[in-house]
């Protein structure tokens, strides 16, 4: 059996099946088979709903956030970046800054390429078994419009990290030692003609929030087109979103992040974490991973308040320095950069320093000797973090990213959150409906949708500082908004990867992972075991560079 379907759900998180190299021996105690659990409506809705369980082993983990924002222009390694991982495996600074990014990277083996085909042959197990499953007519295609738009989705996710890989319609149901990967071209097809039907078959609306609906779907189909350069059909898809429901975005960017208000008019899709934390198989990390070591600092200690900081991933200077704070409202929104003193015992607090007070100030500007002298606080001002060029000097204490904190956790020692991570949203449309205006050539409708995402960020007062013209629109420009508006929300890799930008702004904007990143890197590696297991060697070869 190809090792990259040795995963084989049949509905939620059921059991697997293993492959090796020599030989196969299968055990299945409970004699379960896909023929058997799909031939009810209770089993065929139980394996549509564990299609949607795969998200969690990307999005809102640490393991996503490497794969989907890192080794990009606007975020680097902080100091922590290297103490994860299992069994002495440590695969974040590679995918951050490519040095070393070989065929055994075990994130991408095991959580982008395992887990996105696992999830694939389950979708292909639910629409082979549909039809006799029992389920009426209108369920039917009800089920089959998500099963298609879940299979697009990760092949979507597949297709842009590897390039060609195998397009299979059917699930692998005995052994198979060939396989032979399929142009990108051809897998696109696949995917817009699964979306093509989803969007004709999911519902407008769910009372199931975390369940795609027809909006969110077109969203994407949105996006799959404008990566595919199919600009009037992106512009359709993304105008209708915007203009045909009643989805809206908010008013304040910062009331995004509440974490009272997750489920809002603005959200079209997200990986939906209960706040039983022992229901969601690994839960939402993300709030750790953006925040310095506060906790090491005069007046401070780790509280709920102010998180758990695992120091894994700091802004690069390029980050910081393209808010405008005094207009953008969206930076203080997004980041943390003043620190309030909660240490309860006085002896460990700075000397006249009382609880509130400020304890710690990072700042993107530089300060002056004088200030700092005057200050009873810490200060890592700007120099203190970043050398001339946008290397980091210090990689424990910088601007911390505060959009994901969770101020509900039960304890300040639990990492696991409830927090809902968002994959699709109406702001992220407007983006796309700019960009897909902007490639057609119509760059004062492109002015249209970036103003009305700028208006909502203005500082009050500042609307009219925030607006642009359509002399101002370009392709970079349009991805700083997309950075000051999306950042740290996974899509940054694949972002750059569609306007095949990476390469240029990552040399330009990220000097850690600037001198090593090659042209080839727009891709990553096939994971080396893939290529071992395949008998069929010369259908299946490694991409160049690797």
């Amino acid at each position: 059996m190809k090792s990259y379907l040795k995963y084989i759900p049949v509905v939620a998180l059921a059991a697997s099946f293993f492959s090796c190299e020599k030989q196969l021996q299968e055990y299945n105690p409970a004699g379960s088979t896909a023929q058997s659990l799909f031939t009810t409506p209770e089993g065929i809705e139980a394996g549509v709903n564990g299609l949607y369980t795969y998200n969690r082993y990307f999005y809102g983990k640490e393991e996503g956030e490497a794969l989907m924002e890192m080794g990009t222009d606007i975020w680097t390694n902080a100091a922590n970046a290297g103490n994860s991982g299992s069994n002495g495996v440590f695969p974040q600074p590679p995918l951050m800054t490519y040095q070393g990014l070989t065929t055994d990277n075990v994130w991408v083996k095991t959580r982008m390429w395992q887990q996105c085909f696992a999830a694939i042959n389950l979708a292909n197990n639910v629409l082979k078994y549909l039809p006799t499953s029992g389920a009426t007519a209108t369920r039917q295609k009800e089920l089959e419009g998500q099963a298609r738009f879940m299979r697009a989705w990760y092949y979507y996710h597949l297709v842009e990290s590897f390039g060609p890989v195998p397009l299979l319609l059917q699930p692998t149901e005995t052994i198979e030692t060939t396989a032979t990967r399929t142009p990108v071209d051809a897998v696109y097809e696949q995917i817009m003609t699964d979306l093509q039907l989803a969007v004709t078959s999911i519902p407008v609306t769910t009372t199931d929030y975390g369940r795609i609906t027809r909006p969110a779907a077109e969203a994407f189909l949105a996006k799959v087109y404008l990566t595919r350069g199919k600009h009037q059909e992106a512009s359709n898809y993304a105008k209708k979103v915007i203009m045909g429901y009643t989805y809206k975005l908010l008013p304040s960017y910062a009331d995004l992040w509440k974490i009272t208000n997750q489920q809002n008019s603005e959200i079209l899709w997200a990986v939906n974490y209960s706040s039983n934390l022992t229901f969601n198989a690994g839960s939402n990390v993300n709030h750790t991973l953006f925040l310095m070591e506060y906790n090491t600092q005069p007046g401070m200690k780790r509280d709920v308040a102010n998180g758990f900081p695992n120091v894994r991933y700091m802004p690069t200077l390029f980050l910081l320095n393209l808010f405008n704070e005094q207009n953008d409202a969206r930076y203080d929104a997004s980041f943390k950069s003043v620190w309030y003193a909660n240490e309860t015992d006085a002896t460990k607090r700075p000397a006249g320093m009382n609880l509130g007070d400020t304890a710690v100030l990072t700042t993107k500007y530089p300060v002056t000797t004088a200030f700092r002298q005057s200050k009873k606080y810490r200060i890592y001002d700007v120099n203190d973090v970043y050398k001339a060029d946008g290397t980091p000097n210090d990689r424990f204490h910088y601007v911390s990213l505060r959009k994901f904190d969770d101020p509900t956790r039960a304890t300040d020692a639990t990492t696991e959150s409830s927090r809902d991570a968002y994959i699709l949203r109406l702001g992220e449309v407007y983006l796309l409906a700019a960009e897909a205006q902007l490639n057609l050539g119509k760059k004062d409708s492109a002015a249209y949708y970036l103003n009305e995402i700028r208006t909502r960020a203005a500082q009050p007062g500042k609307q009219a500082a925030m607006r642009i013209t359509a002399a101002d629109v370009t392709l970079d420009f349009i991805l700083d908004e997309r950075a000051r508006e999306l950042a740290g929300e996974q899509v940054r890799w694949f972002d750059l990867k569609r306007t095949n930008k990476l390469v240029e702004r990552v040399r330009k904007y990220n000097p850690d992972a600037g001198k090593y990143i090659q042209d080839f890197h727009v891709v990553r590696p096939i994971p080396q075991s893939e290529i071992d297991a395949v008998t069929s060697k010369g259908d299946f070869k490694q991409n160049p560079g690797y």
